[in-house]
């Protein structure tokens, strides 16, 4: 066996407390919690653990190590059947990554959470694996918090029918859902029946105090094997909102559908940007025979489409930028008296009298000096990339 070579650290890095002080000679199992609390405690949002190479913590954007070692085939499996479980490895053979939760609990009050992804790596020449791990809130933020605009937010809760939050992968689409979420619950007379199918579960509503609602939480593919099976879960239950994470395919947009056709205020993501290119994309993930029946059936569900992008500021942080549209009745039907081929260009036409643009919405922050040209040349379409 190879011995683990320390790695040579800048000058200066431990005395900052970097490392971890109480770093074993092994990672065990019962190492793992320790350490992740650590790493939480000196302001980490990212911690990257893989074979042959020392955990790295990413605070305020930079990668620092926080081990003197190496990690081993040893360490690794601690943090796999701690974080996982013991068939982490042979499931990723099967050549998927896996997406969890993990949750520490330091103490009986208190609980830090982490959103986690495994994927399966070579490393000199063995397989094995990356686990990267982001800090959670303890709850989720406030809509306010977010400085989401007052038209979304008047909009957000509708009795029934669907509400899709889109934009690229990191583009806060699942904390925008959850402080949706927190904001129908702390509503005076709560929210009833919340049910919420995600893929792993990044917030928790424990702390949010309210009396008239019940939340329920399942994790895919841990509770139930796919969004579609959580959708057709969620009819049987009685419930009064449905949360999906992704309508990723045609199974679980037409059972979205379904859900919001039969009385139910629905929530969902989809990885699309711009509000007209989403009912584009939602409504072609249909075969072409069946195209026409559900597109008219994702129209007559469709309340509103928030499509968000989150882009560096000038003085540090991110800023959540936002196109949007409500799609009140008049809207519905007009453009159910239209083909549905010519719904592009018609939302395009109406995205200003019934929500703003992303061109807008870049143009005013951008006027404001919060961001800068370059990612305000992106947003509009001006740039390149």
């Amino acid at each position: 066996m190879e011995s683990r070579k320390p790695i040579t650290l800048v000058k200066g890095e431990n005395e900052a407390g970097r490392i971890y002080p109480d770093e074993p000679s092994r990672f065990k199992e019962t190492d793992v919690d320790p350490f992740l609390t650590w790493c939480v405690k000196e302001g980490t949002s990212d911690i990257s653990i893989q074979t042959e190479r020392p955990i790295y913590n990413d605070i305020s954007g930079v990668l620092y190590p926080a081990t003197f070692r190496a990690m081993d085939a040893s360490d690794m499996t601690a943090f796999l059947n701690k974080i996982y479980g013991a068939d982490a490895m042979a499931r990723l053979a099967s050549g998927k990554d896996l997406d969890v939760s993990y949750e520490v609990r330091p103490d009986r009050y208190s609980r830090i959470r982490f959103r986690v992804n495994i994927t399966a790596i070579q490393a000199k020449g063995r397989d094995s694996a990356q686990i990267t791990m982001r800090s959670l809130p303890t709850e989720p933020p406030r809509l306010s918090d977010l400085g989401i605009e007052q038209e979304i937010i008047d909009n957000w809760a509708p009795r029934q029918g669907m509400v899709i939050v889109t934009g690229p992968t990191g583009s806060g689409k699942s904390t925008l859902l959850a402080a949706g979420n927190r904001m129908l619950l702390e509503r005076i007379g709560g929210c009833g029946k919340m049910l919420t199918y995600e893929a792993p579960i990044e917030f928790t509503y424990d702390t949010i105090k309210s009396p008239r609602s019940l939340v329920s939480q399942s994790e895919i593919p841990r509770h139930l094997p796919d969004f579609e099976a959580g959708v057709r879960n969620a009819l049987r239950r009685k419930p009064n909102i449905i949360m999906v994470g992704e309508a990723r395919d045609r199974e679980t947009i037409s059972a979205a559908i379904e859900a919001a056709q039969t009385g139910h205020a629905v929530y969902t993501t989809t990885h699309t940007t711009g509000v007209a290119s989403t009912v584009r994309r939602m409504i072609s993930s249909f075969e072409k025979e069946e195209r026409g029946e559900r597109a008219y059936a994702l129209m007559e569900t469709l309340r509103m489409i928030v499509t968000q992008s989150l882009v560096p500021k000038v003085d540090g942080g991110r800023l959540g930028v936002r196109e949007w549209m409500v799609f009140p009745d008049a809207v519905r039907e007009k453009l159910l008296d239209m083909d549905f081929d010519e719904w592009t260009n018609e939302i395009e036409r109406l995205i200003p009298s019934y929500g703003q643009s992303m061109k807008k919405s870049a143009t005013e922050v951008f006027e404001k000096g919060l961001i800068s040209k370059t990612h305000y040349l992106l947003l509009t379409g001006g740039g390149e990339g």
